[in-house]
């Protein structure tokens, strides 16, 4: 090893041996010393800049004694194809093919470098996909590269797996450093010429893994399968039209297949692969082969004619029931959530009208909210998936004004039941987060508030139950909590519980009563906003009489949003027609 002083005088210079090359990787990687590493990245610039650059990597990645080494070489290989002003065409087929061949004749090398040198020949393959040399687009054989990968051990074909969904990937990204229209071009050739070919390729590779028994001990055969979801999660996620989509805006996503995808959409046994993948998989996996269904239920509704889209829709349905049928899988927070989503995205790209005409519907709605219920109940458990569930029901019942099919879409009879989870299980949430001082879900108002907003179109179906609910649970915990101010005795655990569980009442009364639309309220609707209206204010009368020893902040809160809601429902200057 060299020593600090002439290590700094050395690197000055450059860089001629392997052992400063090895020591400039520890300290860029691994090392602490901030002066040390700083060095390293002034070291690592200069040698990108070197004319013995490529010496230098082939010195490493052949002799180098640590995988820190190789990681150096794939980083100056990575800044070096990507300047501007590119290598001469013979020089990066030369990198691309020298790369090829050492991942081939070393796969167990460790991931994180397979990966780092994979991601060079990605970036070669993209910056040239336009360059021609003798009458030919010489970076465009990638496939035909995977293939003959594909036919080795299955370290090879993890290697070739790994290669397209990078490149995929790296098609997909945006460079701010280049023009932008000649990424779009790019990505839109790339998007024609191969991206079917990646996708076929792929599911051919998951029908061969399904078609032999699965050793799900073999960490490589785990990988494999891992890197193949991976890979056709990509081509679903890839930005078809240009659009560059938010990513978090997730509800709103539908993916623009291309038209010349229509074929493998159309067959049955696409959906089937996956459905029959999430059941025989793990968890780690199986939540990835969830997420390729929720790409698949979120394909453009175009792409089909009337016909293929029900029954598109109805091989859907056939496989949520089956999930539900056998909902082991649902145990694993991956899994539950990924099904969240593709529940939620079902209603976002299909019509009440054409879901109720699925032969299944009645079957699978009541499993829907057999499995909604028991969510809510399990309020503690993956808290951040409700909002997708919520989101199903809320658009479901949005649309029942508009369904002109005559089947019955049975909502008046699961969203009072969706209704009622959701508040009976708020209100017994109260006593375990208290007594076990767990974190409180009032104090996360972001996410409560959009809960309810959600919840304001489900409460007014059937509103007469959901209305009966609250005025009795209502009138009982006022009662509770007015004997417990009253008395001389009272134990702070106790007033605490009844505290929180007033201030879920008002919020939710906040919520039903902000439900109200001018065009379906009726006269017996706006009575019964009266009756719960008229229960806050004397709650507000009665904290204000003994405002000293019943001042609690998140009543408070919640008295706010009810009192927000009832002015933009009742008292508004907007108002199409006043209520009794």
């Amino acid at each position: 090893m060299v020593n600090r002083h002439s290590y700094k005088c050395e690197l000055g210079r450059h860089l001629q041996s392997l052992a400063e090359l090895e020591v400039l990787c520890t300290h860029l990687y691994i090392g602490t010393d901030l002066t040390q590493r700083i060095e390293a990245e002034k070291a690592l610039l200069e040698l990108i800049d070197s004319p013995e650059c490529l010496n230098k990597c082939q010195l490493l990645l052949e002799q180098g004694t640590t995988s820190y080494a190789q990681l150096l070489a794939a980083t100056c290989l990575s800044k070096l194809v990507s300047r501007v002003s590119p290598l001469p065409i013979e020089q990066r087929i030369d990198i691309r093919n020298y790369i090829l061949n050492y991942v081939a004749s070393q796969p167990k090398l460790v991931p994180f470098v397979i990966q780092a040198l994979i991601q060079v020949i990605a970036k070669i393959t993209k910056l040239g996909w336009f360059e021609i040399q003798k009458d030919q687009f010489v970076f465009r054989e990638i496939i035909a590269d995977v293939k003959k990968f594909l036919q080795g051990t299955v370290e090879h074909c993890i290697i070739g797996v790994i290669l397209l969904s990078e490149l995929t990937q790296e098609m997909n990204l945006v460079d701010y450093s280049r023009p932008s229209a000649k990424h779009r071009k790019i990505a839109t050739s790339f998007r024609d010429t191969s991206l079917k070919d990646v996708l076929v390729l792929a599911c051919s590779l998951l029908k061969e893994v399904l078609a032999k028994p699965l050793n799900l001990q073999d960490q490589c055969q785990q990988n494999l399968v891992m890197q193949v979801l991976k890979l056709v999660l990509n081509c679903l996620n890839f930005d078809f039209i240009g659009s560059s989509a938010d990513e978090s805006a997730d509800d709103l996503c539908t993916v623009q297949i291309p038209t010349t995808w229509r074929t493998i959409f159309l067959e049955p046994e696409t959906l089937d692969l996956f459905f029959n993948l999430y059941h025989s998989l793990p968890p780690l996996l199986s939540q990835l082969a969830l997420s390729c269904l929720v790409q698949f239920a979120s394909t453009r509704r175009s792409l089909f004619s009337s016909p293929e889209r029900a029954k598109y829709l109805g091989n859907l349905i056939k496989g949520v029931k089956r999930i539900l049928e056998n909902p082991q899988g649902l145990s694993d927070p991956g899994n539950y959530h990924e099904f969240c989503r593709f529940l939620a995205r079902l209603k976002t790209n299909y019509q009440l009208g054409e879901l109720v005409m699925v032969k299944e519907y009645p079957e699978v709605i009541r499993l829907i909210a057999n499995f909604t219920i028991t969510s809510l109940q399990h309020w503690e458990f993956a808290p951040n998936s409700v909002h997708y569930l919520l989101t199903l029901w809320q658009r479901m019942v949005a649309s029942v004004p508009f369904v002109k099919s005559t089947e019955p879409h049975l909502l008046d009879t699961y969203a009072p039941e969706i209704t009622k989870a959701f508040i009976t299980s708020r209100l017994e949430s109260v006593a375990v987060v208290v007594r076990d001082h767990l974190d409180d879900p009032l104090d996360d108002t972001a996410t409560v508030f959009q809960q309810l907003e959600q919840l304001c179109t489900v409460s007014r179906c059937e509103y007469e139950k959901t209305c009966t609910l609250l005025v009795q649970l209502f009138d009982q915990n006022a009662q509770n909590y007015q004997k417990l101010l009253h008395s001389t005795s009272r134990i702070t655990v106790d007033m605490a519980i009844q505290e929180g569980r007033l201030a879920w009442l008002v919020y939710l009364v906040g919520t039903v009563v902000g439900g109200r639309l001018t065009y379906t309220s009726t006269d017996e609707h706006d009575a019964m906003d009266g009756e719960l209206s008229c229960r806050v204010f004397q709650l507000i009368s009665l904290m204000d009489t003994g405002l000293s020893q019943c001042s609690n902040e998140k009543i408070e809160l919640a008295i706010l949003w009810f009192l927000d809601q009832f002015r933009k429902t009742y008292v508004g200057d907007q108002l199409q027609r006043t209520s009794k």
